[in-house]
C-alpha cells in the first residue's frame, strides 16, 4: 500500500525554499530571491495560491500587500518524505534504507564516520 503525502511540485519546493529561508516574505522580496530570468510576478502569485490551497503557506495581510510566510517546517516536510520513501521503497525498514545508503551514494570513509558518529550519540542517548 503506498502512502500518499501531500507533495510539492519542483517550482513550489523552489518558493517553499526561498520562503523557508527568509521565514516571512513580500512579493517583492521572494521575486529577488530568483536568479535572471526572473518568473513573472503571476507566476508566482499562482504558485503561493497553490500553495496555501495545499496549507503549505499562508499569509497576513499589510494594506494592499500580503506577507507571506511557511505553514509547514523545512524539517517536517522533509521527514514526511523521507518516512514515505523508507515506508514504500524500503518495507518499511529504516535499516534497508540506511544500508542501502551506505551503499549506493559513494561516501568517502569522512562522511561514513561522521555518520557512525550520528549513530554513535543516538544510541547513547537512549540508554
Amino acid at each position: 500500500m503506498l502512502i500518499l503525502i501531500m507533495k510539492l511540485t519542483p517550482t513550489e519546493e523552489e518558493l517553499m525554499n526561498h520562503l523557508w529561508r527568509l521565514k516571512r516574505a513580500f512579493m517583492k522580496d521572494l521575486l529577488e530571491c530568483y536568479s535572471d530570468p526572473k518568473p513573472a510576478t503571476t507566476t508566482v502569485s499562482t504558485l503561493l495560491t497553490r500553495m496555501q490551497e495545499k496549507n503549505f503557506v499562508g499569509y497576513e495581510s499589510t494594506g494592499k500587500s500580503r506577507e507571506y510566510f511557511p505553514l509547514v517546517s523545512k524539517e517536517s516536510y522533509f521527514s514526511k518524505h523521507l518516512n514515505g520513501l523508507i515506508k514504500n521503497f524500503f518495507n518499511d525498514s529504516p535499516a534497508q534504507f540506511a544500508s542501502f545508503f551506505a551503499k549506493k551514494t559513494e561516501l568517502t570513509q569522512e562522511e561514513l564516520l561522521q555518520l557512525k558518529k550520528i549513530i554513535d550519540d543516538q544510541l547513547n542517548s537512549k540508554k
